[in-house]
């Protein structure tokens, strides 16, 4: 990997999840679905450099699992410029952890479709994820709408901020109404939640912009966060960059756009 050129930062927004790998790394067991394509760091850097964007938030893809290299690797090409969030299983070693926040990784996540949510708040889990919220990291959560009540009462008393990934998933059939969903809505302004308006295309085909509207209402732009979630895993036929960067200039004036870019700087340790 070389070191790619960054511009410099002249834009309110941060894009809080994007991914990076290539299918000649080693995939995990028990995947969803495996990548069709290679998305280096490089191709990263040059997508989201056209659009003036140059802070960033790497999280890490549920088909390489626990193994998080590529990752850290990425990490180390624009440390000031990078954050990443890592997947670890509950025997994550403290000196584990400290590597991975040397290299500026600020928060682990789970992404939990298609499991049982219940282990996650099982003794084992817990234990780990108080040591994540002693370090002041983050708890990033992919999981269906339905699943989220029951997630955020079991994991915020740890005391992490907890990230809920592209609107909360909630059931097309139900939209606004999904119970999750009224869970987020519930945590308010001053709650333990930051949400990402990310994914609109991973809602279901429910149009995600009432998704917007509410979350924007009821929790504030203090408590959103924007992500392209490039390179749009099983959906890269028919997503580009810059439709994502449409629909939040779609859902937020300019100023909620500068307040959420001034959430993502702080929450994920940018500097001013």
């Amino acid at each position: 990997m070389t070191n790619p050129a960054i511009l410099p930062t002249d834009t309110p927004i941060i894009d809080t999840h994007v991914h990076v790998f290539t299918r000649a790394l080693p995939l995990a067991a028990g995947r969803r679905h495996s990548p069709s394509g290679d998305f280096p760091p490089a191709d990263l850097f040059a997508v989201a450099g056209r659009h003036g964007i140059d802070r960033i938030v790497l999280v890490q893809p549920s088909f390489l699992g626990t193994d998080n290299a590529y990752l850290v690797e990425t990490l180390a090409l624009a440390p000031e410029k990078l954050r990443g969030i890592v997947v670890v299983d509950p025997s994550v070693a403290d000196a584990q952890l400290d590597a991975f926040a040397r290299a500026g990784v600020v928060g682990i996540r789970l992404n939990l479709l298609g499991k049982d949510v219940r282990d996650v708040l099982a003794p084992d889990w817990t234990a780990m994820l108080k040591r994540i919220a002693a370090r002041g990291w983050q708890i990033e959560i992919q999981a269906q709408g339905r699943d989220l009540p029951v997630l955020i009462d079991g994991l915020a008393p740890l005391g992490a901020p907890l990230v809920i990934d592209h609107f909360g998933r909630p059931d097309p059939a139900l939209g606004i109404d999904d119970p999750g969903f009224r869970r987020l809505l519930a945590a308010g302004p001053d709650g333990p939640l930051h949400v990402k308006i990310s994914g609109s295309y991973r809602c279901g085909g429910a149009d995600a912009a009432p998704y917007a509207g509410a979350l924007l209402d009821a929790l504030g732009p203090g408590r959103l966060l924007w992500g392209s979630d490039w390179p749009f895993t099983e959906f890269e036929a028919t997503r580009r960059y810059e439709d994502g960067i449409t629909e939040l200039r779609t859902w937020l004036t300019p100023a909620e756009q500068a307040a959420v870019a001034e959430t993502s700087r702080k929450l994920f340790g940018f500097a001013g």
